[in-house]
């Protein structure tokens, strides 16, 4: 008898772990599926993601920083490592822009399904009237340029300011003038750097930041001659969101190129998003 219940036992177990086994495949095969759809040269590459948040003052402002959150606790769920290379802190509350780094396997080809506007809609915490208000954030990703490629950039064309860091929350505030700014001159573009105490550090970062939008203009510019304006991305401006955060008065997220929905908000701003991920890149 007690044999016959440490049989049953066991087969348990191997149910259980048969089980598990067949999710591991399942998921597996699901990201294969997903690699298959990132076949450029950039989607394996590191990505670097810059949050601006839109109008509307310490509301935008906070929603930035919620983004940033959201996208920094997805990260640490696809076992990607992430570095803060720029924070421009907001007036009151949450944060005016922020740059930073994804590190890991196809970062950029999972990252670049969430460029674009995101909207908020909920009650102002910041709204003594406790009135209903809709802010808006932008996302912007580059793939992060390895050094192997070639990007000549000319001195001539660069402007090098530097500035006292801000500084994170919670981080040290250096008393030099340590962070960096560049300007290329030819394409207006405008990087910075304060992460690192080292002025010389800060100028290496901004410059890898700086080769990746001229890399990423380069790669649009190709396409454009293959395919004259790329009909199959979207504008980034105002208006034009690819998806809303509804908390108020109800709670759900939709993507407007999906239409995929999901009703637990609160999961996705905890860095849920791989299903809205996905779909977009199946879609594409």
């Amino acid at each position: 008898m007690l044999y016959s219940l440490a049989s049953e036992e066991n087969d348990e177990k191997t149910v259980e772990e048969v089980g598990k086994d067949i999710d591991g495949l399942q998921s597996s095969v699901r990201n294969e599926e997903l690699k298959l759809m990132l076949g450029s040269e950039q989607d394996a590459m590191n990505a670097i993601m810059t949050i601006h948040a839109g109008a509307g003052g310490t509301e935008a402002q906070d929603w930035a920083e919620m983004l940033l959150r959201m996208y920094l606790r997805w990260a640490e769920r696809k076992g990607f490592s992430t570095t803060i290379i720029d924070y421009q802190p907001g007036d009151e509350a949450g944060v005016k822009s922020v740059s930073l780094t994804i590190e890991g396997e196809y970062a950029y080809g999972y990252a670049k399904a969430e460029i674009g506007i995101h909207r908020l809609v909920r009650i102002s915490p910041f709204d003594s009237g406790a009135r209903r208000h809709t802010s808006f954030a932008s996302v912007f990703v580059y793939p992060e340029v390895d050094d192997e490629i070639n990007i000549e950039i000319d001195d001539n064309d660069l402007r090098i300011d530097t500035y006292r860091s801000t500084g994170a929350g919670g981080q040290h505030v250096n008393k030099t003038d340590s962070a960096v700014r560049i300007t290329h001159l030819p394409t207006g573009i405008v990087v910075q750097c304060q992460n690192e105490r080292s002025q010389h550090k800060n100028k290496a970062m901004a410059m890898k930041f700086l080769k990746s939008r001229l890399y990423e203009i380069e790669v649009q510019e190709q396409r454009k001659k293959i395919d004259e304006l790329n009909k199959t991305k979207k504008d980034i401006a105002w208006g034009s969101q690819i998806r809303s955060y509804i908390l108020h008065p109800y709670k759900m997220v939709k993507d407007h190129r999906t239409n995929l929905e999901a009703g637990n908000a609160n999961r996705v701003l905890d860095g849920d998003i791989d299903d809205f991920i996905e779909a977009y890149l199946l879609m594409s």
